[in-house]
């Protein structure tokens, strides 16, 4: 089994011949031709969407997590702080109207 892939102009608008798949430097199960209108390749699965490899998206996620991760702990410590400093003001505030001294009674009357 065999597939042909037509040329085409890549990205930079360079046209690339057609050639047959599997390529004779290439892998004997890749026997499809797989790709979009800029970018043709030999593939052994014909619903394959992209020619590269997809390691590298594991470490993005690992990496992204990694951050995520840092992120909401920072997130949480700040918040348990403002908690925290919260509740210390609200308990170390005194409960009673401190004494100024002055006495706030009506004087009494006075007859003119």
């Amino acid at each position: 089994m065999s597939a042909e892939c037509s040329s085409y102009l890549n990205a930079d608008k360079v046209l690339v011949s057609g050639f047959s798949c599997p390529r004779t430097s290439g892998d004997a199960r890749a026997v499809y031709c797989c790709g979009f209108q800029d970018v043709k390749y030999c593939c052994d699965d014909p619903h394959s969407f992209f020619p590269y490899e997809h390691s590298y998206m594991w470490w993005l996620s690992v990496g992204a997590l990694v951050g995520l991760s840092i992120a909401a702990v920072v997130l949480f410590a700040f918040i348990i702080t403002v908690c925290v400093l919260c509740y210390l003001f609200i308990s170390t505030k005194p409960h009673s109207k401190l004494d100024t001294g002055l006495s706030l009674q009506m004087a009494g009357k006075t007859n003119c």
